[in-house]
């Protein structure tokens, strides 16, 4: 590929909710973003994604919308959000927000007028169906059926996700149209470009067939039947067409079922979008990502091998979005590490080695300091949507409370939505009241004025690392040399190398208990270590336990 201004971003994804609250109420705000600027810019963030901000009743934390044109009033105002954007690019910092355009809320109004009108204008605009019994056996993402009874209507309207999100039908060209006039108006308000939710579930199966039932509850998975569906390149052509082309940003699309097969489609010089989300080693250790309670044991050498396959097949087409954690993973550090999440060590070579594969690194809020899970004591104490049907749908398929309750503990949604920790003050310093979702247990260890500017702390790490790659020798080589795996010398360990024009680096990256001795006569000097110990003579290379290296041939 030819060179590009988005490659060489580093993003910082903002949950807005959670980050930082200005005026006090429990809830972050647009406000408490501009005010942290200077940390980000600290930091070497040069780009930030922030979750939606727009008007909603927040039943799915503002992936329901009911006002594509606003901001949530309890984020702020739009001059507040246009402020943020001009602070920003003084601070060199592009802002891009999230594009939800698979469903609305029900609180929009054009599906409130839907519910108060049965000859409805807007009744196209949205998948409904009449009969007197569900169309399908479909299962949402969220749990239960994807039909919703429209009120005294033999009607019934589809949602691929929670009840209160009912999907746009992208069959209408007017709907689409209006769409298109969104995306453009927010473009032209200054942002860099969206990252694009859900976006494979708008095409669905038109035949409304009902599918094999595979859970207890007699459904089938949405997602074999509407999501990522022959026919929906149309849409996605014409949506860049009328929008992302006419403007110099960047698309990044969260795009679940597309096959590594098909990303010639989707990335790259002729693709609907810049970037892509791979998920398919960041849900190793579970089923799928609806079903959480299906756990499956892995190894780091299973976690090499997907996540090579994953930097083959990208970088055969275009470029990747890295990443570790999101607002709907859990604290990678928990995840990847287990027992050795509070591991200094460990959570350095663990971000050191997706930092360093090939394609734009994002980096979520909180994880430069290397948060980890909480560990909720009742199902009560869970907001997310997920969380609560994952919870239920793992008793009804045979668990004890007890054990849904730690299967749900691990994955949940709400573990990177607590609030940011800046501090040891009480509710870490995010607000002087409660905030809208309990912090987690650690705050008063981890938080950022326990790090910032503390030599050997994790955000002091980060921020090496991300100058390293910046703006370190070997730059050109990190940011857009090729990438190729390397052979493993234990179970314990991931390994692959940097193909630039004028050198290789070679990466490795030790999560074992034990020093690995590696061989490598090509390796000739260290550049980069997560911790001092690393010994390198003669081709042989001493890498001890927790510790990741490059060195460069």
């Amino acid at each position: 590929m030819k060179k590009i201004w988005w490659q060489g971003e580093i993003v910082y994804q903002i949950y807005p909710k959670s980050f930082s609250d200005s005026n006090h109420d429990g809830i972050g705000d647009l406000k408490g973003i501009t005010s942290k600027l200077d940390y980000l810019n600290d930091l070497g963030i040069t780009m930030l994604w922030i979750c939606p901000i727009y008007p909603s009743p927040m039943d799915d934390n503002g992936y329901d919308i009911s006002d594509y044109f606003g901001v949530a009033p309890e984020f702020g105002t739009l001059q507040d959000l246009e402020e943020l954007i001009e602070e920003a690019i003084k601070s060199g910092i592009k802002i891009i927000l999230d594009l939800v355009v698979n469903h609305t809320s029900d609180e929009h109004n054009w599906f409130k007028d839907v519910l108060a009108n049965p000859n409805s204008k807007y009744k196209d605009y949205y998948v409904i169906k009449e009969g007197k019994t569900k169309p399908t056996n479909w299962r949402s993402v969220f749990g239960g059926s994807v039909w919703e009874k429209l009120p005294g209507r033999n009607e019934y309207y589809f949602h691929s996700f929670g009840q209160k999100q009912p999907d746009l039908n992208w069959e209408n060209p007017e709907l689409r149209q209006e769409i298109y006039n969104m995306v453009n108006w927010w473009l032209d308000k200054g942002i860099s470009g969206f990252r694009i939710d859900a976006i494979t579930f708008i095409k669905k199966d038109l035949t409304w067939t009902n599918l094999p039932a595979d859970g207890v509850d007699g459904l089938s998975k949405v997602t074999k039947s509407g999501r990522n569906m022959p026919g929906i390149n149309v849409f996605l052509k014409e949506l860049q067409r009328e929008t992302f082309t006419k403007h110099q940003c960047v698309t990044i699309a969260e795009a679940p079922g597309v096959g590594y097969d098909e990303l010639g489609q989707f990335i790259g010089e002729d693709g609907f979008f810049d970037m892509i989300f791979d998920f398919k080693y960041a849900d190793l250790d579970v089923k799928s990502g609806s079903e959480w309670f299906v756990r499956l044991p892995w190894t780091f050498r299973e976690l090499n091998d997907k996540i090579m396959n994953s930097q083959e097949a990208i970088q055969r087409y275009g470029w990747g979005a890295n990443f570790i954690e999101n607002h709907d993973q859990p604290r990678a550090t928990t995840k990847y590490l287990q027992k050795k999440a509070r591991n200094t060590d460990a959570v350095k070579t663990l971000g050191a080695m997706y930092f360093f594969l090939k394609g734009t690194p994002f980096i979520y809020q909180g994880q430069e300091l290397g948060m980890i899970n909480f560990a909720r004591e009742t199902a009560s104490d869970f907001n997310d949507l997920s969380s609560i049907d994952q919870y239920q749908r793992s008793i009804n398929e045979g668990l004890t409370p007890e054990e849904a309750l730690h299967i749900v503990n691990l994955r949940s949604r709400d573990n990177s939505r607590t609030p940011f920790p800046w501090s040891a003050e009480e509710n870490g310093g995010f607000s002087t009241t409660a905030p809208w979702l309990k912090v987690t247990e650690s705050y008063n260890e981890i938080n950022a004025a326990a790090q910032v500017g503390v030599d050997g702390s994790i955000y002091e790490f980060y921020k090496e690392m991300i100058d390293f790659r910046q703006h370190g020798k070997y730059s050109e080589t990190l940011v857009y040399g090729d990438i190729a795996r390397l052979p493993l010398e234990s179970d314990e360990m991931i390994a692959y190398k940097r193909i630039g024009q004028s050198e290789t680096i070679y990466a490795y990256f030790n999560f074992g208990n034990e020093t690995l001795n590696l061989s490598n006569s090509r390796a000739k000097e260290l550049i980069f270590e997560t911790a001092k110990g690393t010994k390198l003579e003669n081709g042989q290379i001493q890498l001890p336990a927790n510790t990741g290296i490059l060195v460069k041939s």
